[in-house]
């Protein structure tokens, strides 16, 4: 779990009370992230664009790494398929 600062947490009520001030804090970059609580739970962070675009880019490069691994390992079972793998039909 990420550890926040004290000044990152912010709740659900404040957030709609000062949205506009929390988010103009993102935008100005005077914080990096805000994490917004509910009921004393983390439930949202709010992030910069340019953040969350470079979050969501490394994301996608992850998955498709995967991807291609599972793609790899498939191709390798493939190729020692045994006899005992291959299906014959009689007509």
């Amino acid at each position: 779990m990420i550890a926040y600062k004290r000044d990152e947490i912010v709740s659900a009520s404040d957030v709609a009370r000062g949205f506009s001030h929390m988010l103009n804090s993102i935008i100005d970059k005077s914080k990096e992230r805000l994490a917004i609580s509910k009921n004393n739970k983390l439930e949202a962070v709010l992030l910069d664009i340019e953040e969350y675009e470079r979050l969501q880019a490394a994301y996608d490069m992850l998955e498709q790494q995967e991807i291609a691994k599972m793609l790899e390992q498939r191709s390798a079972e493939e190729k020692g398929v045994s006899h005992s793998k291959i299906i014959t039909l009689e007509i």
